[in-house]
Order: C-alpha cells, then structure tokens, then sequence
C-alpha cells in the first residue's frame, strides 16, 4: 500500500509540474471542495482493479441474500416517492428482453430516476452533463446473489467546476437520495 501511495504522489507531482504552465493549474483552482480527496478514492479503485474504469467510478452494493427483485425495485423507487421532485423516470429490464430474444441472462435491471428541475439547472451550468442523464441504479446478478451500481455521484458533485450555490444544493439533494437507494434497495428498507 505504501508503494501505492508513493507512486500516486510521485505521478500527481509529474503532472502538476507538466501542467502547471498551462490552464490546469487555473482549472483546478475552479473545482468544487473535496475534489482531490474524490479524485483519489476513484484512482485507489481503478488501481485496486488494476484498471477497471467502471469499477473506480461507481459506487456498488451488494443486495441481502433474502430479497427478491422486486423487493429491490420497490425500495428503491420508495425513494424516489419520498423525494420532492425525483421521479422514476422509466425501467429497463434488460434481462426479460435477452431471454425473450432466446438469451439466456440472470437479472441485468436499470432504474432510471431524476429531478426535472435539478437537471434542467445542471444543464444550464453545463450543457455536456446532459450525458449523464438520468441517473441510473443497476440491478444485476452475479454469483453471489443480486448487485447495485450506480455512477458514484460524489464525481458529479466535488470533482467538476465549482457551482453556484443554489445549484450545489439541489444536485446534494439527487446525490443523497441515489445513495439512499443504494442502501435501501441493498437493505430492503423503506
């Protein structure tokens, strides 16, 4: 772990002393707090999984052992109920339509959520976030029982430009109503 440390150290200095005479420097003087302790959480992840990109940028859940499917999707959408202004926004299971193409798959369900209006001041703040639009919680089945993913939204919120802070508090808002469906839908919880 220490060898870890000290390469990511020695390679964020490289970088630094690469960058620091073009606008990196400026750019990241304009990110939110907390960005560099996010940057690193998602650089330990994507070292750990010796480069799994998908694996450093989510965050992830494993579901009790005891629920069923539906279990997941009703606690999760009973989040999105209990939030002003989030909604399901539309549901893709995608496993029902392999199998029924003759595909044989375990479950593969995504839940798609968001708050209109959160989205609509996100993207007068930066039109390119339109890409991560909704957001999105990932049912699937592995060995070991069903699993969770969802992009980890802390990247959203801490490691972009700096926002205003009326908009800072909605996205905090979507922010902590996906991780309560991660912990709820992992849980059963309502």
């Amino acid at each position: 772990m220490k060898t870890i440390t000290m390469l990511k150290v020695g390679f964020l200095a490289g970088i630094i002393a690469l960058m620091s005479g073009c606008g990196t420097m400026k750019a990241a003087g304009n990110l939110e707090e907390g960005a560099w302790g996010t940057f690193n959480e998602i650089w330990d992840r994507w070292v750990e999984s010796e480069g799994d990109i998908g694996w450093a940028v989510v965050w992830h859940r494993k579901v009790a052992d005891d629920l069923t499917l539906q279990d997941v999707i009703d606690s999760i959408n009973d989040v999105a109920i209990q939030t002003p202004g989030l909604m399901n926004v539309g549901e893709l299971p995608l496993s029902s339509e392999l199998n029924a193409r003759g595909i044989e798959s375990d479950v593969i369900h995504i839940i798609s959520a968001c708050n209109p209006e959160t989205a609509r001041h996100m993207l007068n703040f930066s039109p390119a976030m339109s890409a991560f639009l909704p957001c999105r919680v990932a049912v699937v089945e592995q060995e070991d029982g069903l699993h969770l993913y969802t992009m980890n939204m802390d990247m959203m919120v801490k490691m972009g430009k700096e926002m205003p802070p009326e908009l800072k508090e909605l996205t905090m808002d979507v922010r902590n109503a996906i991780w309560k469906m991660m912990e709820n839908g992992a849980t059963g919880a309502f």
